[in-house]
């Protein structure tokens, strides 16, 4: 079986999708490797920190989301004393949603963030790896 059809991303493109990443909304891009032991997966999140993403893992599902708001600012003049004319750098956001494969252990999944890249460490269960049988000769 291919390891990609292991971890099904439910994200699926539409016109909406198109619209969004024409208008400054970016869904980041995940790799996903695949060891004896466990799925690794990583998605690169520059300018975020561990703070900005939430990460959820029900029924097999894995939900990693983040949101950044735009901070309030008081001021109506940049740091050189002009006005903005045009300000469309407020906020980002954005979810993708993995179905993962019957073999993982929920209990022991950890994640990581170091250099702007998030990586998902998803165990699989001891007895779900495969292993070689010895034939017996009678």
């Amino acid at each position: 079986m291919n390891a990609l059809s292991l971890l099904n991303p439910t994200f699926t493109p539409d016109v909406f999708d198109i619209f969004d990443r024409n208008f400054g909304t970016t869904i980041p891009d995940v790799d996903v490797r695949e060891t004896d032991g466990a799925y690794i997966l990583d998605m690169d999140l520059p300018g975020r920190s561990e703070n900005d993403v939430a990460i959820n893992l029900k029924d097999r599902v894995l939900s990693i989301s983040s949101v950044e708001e735009a901070k309030t600012e008081e001021k109506k003049k940049d740091a050189d004393g002009y006005d903005f004319l045009i300000r469309e750098r407020k906020s980002s956001s954005f979810a993708r949603r993995f179905t993962l494969p019957e073999d993982i252990d929920a209990e022991k999944v950890e994640a990581n963030f170091k250099n702007g890249v998030l990586t998902i460490n998803i165990p699989r269960r001891p007895e779900a790896q495969a292993r070689q049988i010895l034939i017996k000769t009678a």
